[in-house]
């Protein structure tokens, strides 16, 4: 709870807990610009908004926070922020948007698996074997060609699921979705958890990117080992990253939708952080932003 001139006047023990604040230190009647508060915190509270439900970080937590201003009789006594944890409802719930996705993905090329069937066999009753034959070889050939490569490269699971996934999204939203060549990943130093956090949010945040641009529209996605370190890479050829961004992209939740309040490449500041890596966004080949993570194998 803070004062009219902006001093806390009270924070429970919960509160210092969240913050990241030692149940020791002297807040209360100090000034908010004077205590080690998380950036966001600090400028929700700077700003003296209400806030209702609104999704912040503070380390490596990420937070629901409402403010709201306290008066009586008009007259106006406080600010009351009010914090609730969400972090490990936000792990669970990013692990179960990765298996809703594969299941969509699933039920759309159930789908289409149906409609050419139909096609393959009436082209049949008109006596149009060969071309019969050729479109159904073609279209398989070309979902098993990804499946192999995707299931070849990484025998992680949940990854090899996630991509498959985002593969069958992208088509959905004329998107070129390309796992690279040389993608390759046996076993990561990352929990899995982590792993799909940096490579679903990047690959959505490329998805977004390119939403709405002309044909072709492509987004390539590397994971691999090399150097001791994890090496993940999502390149788009959207409008790309103004410089005067990149700074905030990782930091403040940059989001190429309008609102720009996306929490995904918050998400994924907050593993490298954790993992103590580093992230970069630079040119594509293809003209968008290519963001580069790099996180280091802890168990050399």
């Amino acid at each position: 709870m803070l004062t009219t001139d902006r001093r806390v006047a009270l924070v429970n023990d919960e509160g210092r807990r969240l913050l990241g604040l030692d149940a020791d230190a002297p807040v209360t009647d100090q000034p908010v610009a004077g205590i080690d508060l998380p950036p966001a915190v600090a400028e929700l509270l700077d700003s003296g908004r209400d806030a209702r439900d609104e999704p912040i970080l503070a380390g490596d937590r990420v937070l629901v926070a409402n403010q709201l201003t306290t008066r009586f009789e008009g007259a106006v006594l406080g600010t009351v922020l009010t914090l609730r944890d969400q972090t490990e409802l936000r792990t669970l719930a990013s692990e179960l948007d990765s298996v809703r996705a594969l299941t969509e993905a699933l039920q759309a090329q159930t789908h289409e698996s149906a409609n050419r069937l139909h096609t393959v066999l009436t082209l049949v009753e008109l006596g149009r074997a060969d071309e019969a034959v050729r479109l159904g070889t073609r279209d398989l050939a070309l979902a098993q060609q990804l499946t192999d490569r995707v299931v070849g490269a990484v025998t992680e699971p949940a990854l090899a699921a996630l991509l498959l996934g985002k593969s069958a999204q992208a088509g959905e939203r004329g998107v070129d979705l390309v796992v690279e060549p040389d993608c390759r990943l046996d076993d990561s130093p990352l929990p899995t958890g982590d792993l799909l956090t940096v490579v679903g949010n990047l690959v959505d945040n490329a998805l977004e990117a390119v939403a709405g641009t002309p044909a072709p529209r492509r987004v390539r996605v590397f994971v691999g080992a090399a150097d001791d370190e994890l090496v993940i890479r999502v390149a788009d050829s959207g409008p790309g990253l103004a410089p005067e961004r990149v700074a905030d992209a990782f930091r403040r939740g940059w989001s190429t939708k309008s609102t720009g309040r996306g929490l995904g490449l918050a998400l994924v500041g907050q593993v490298v952080r954790r993992h103590g890596g580093s992230a970069e966004v630079t040119r594509s080949d293809d003209g968008g932003s290519l963001f580069t993570v790099r996180l280091p194998d802890g168990r050399s």
